[in-house]
């Protein structure tokens, strides 16, 4: 007769699992050398940014993969430090101003993206690169709530922009 065995699988409550990522404190402030949060909100970051980029690079525009996920990142890296800080603890205005300057500092990456060409006779040609310049933008939100810690929201609205991106497209007149 084969003999009993017990497998012992530790529980994880879902307070724990919050605490863990770093959502259950009702703060977005960080403890001191939580490596783990911080590398989960790093990575969750990349992922965000990822998903928008890699959409991008597979329609061959300017701005792709890796800009994607370098604008998350950092957007991400402008909210954890005040965060690291603890700033956020005391006054959340100072992350709040950290948003804002993020925002309007992406709006001038997005500006670059946006062309508009002219011919040889002076005539204009249509204004490129609209999409681009909001999914560059997008990207920046998505690591702004990464980098608070809302895995949620950076999750769906990834999602949500990547089917915006992906399956509206056929609803746009073809050139």
């Amino acid at each position: 007769m084969a003999g009993n065995f017990t497998l012992i699988i530790p529980r994880i409550d879902a307070i724990k699992f919050e605490f863990i990522l770093g959502i259950a404190t009702g703060t977005y402030s960080l403890p001191a050398n939580d490596w783990l949060n911080l590398f989960f909100r790093l990575i969750l970051s990349l992922i965000v940014g990822a998903i928008i980029g890699l959409e991008r690079q597979l329609r061959r525009k300017p701005a792709g993969l890796r800009t994607h996920m370098l604008v998350s990142f950092g957007s991400a890296i402008f909210v954890l430090i005040p965060l690291e800080l603890g700033a956020a603890q005391h006054n959340f205005d100072a992350v709040s101003r950290v948003i804002q300057g993020v925002a309007a500092g992406i709006g001038f990456l997005g500006a670059g993206e946006i062309l508009r060409e002219s011919q040889p006779n002076g005539r204009s040609m249509p204004v490129r690169g609209l999409t681009s310049a909001a999914a560059i933008w997008v990207s920046a939100g998505l690591g702004v709530a990464a980098g608070c810690g809302l895995w949620q929201l950076g999750l769906i609205g990834a999602f949500l922009s990547w089917v915006i991106l992906s399956i509206f497209k056929i609803f746009e007149p073809r050139k």
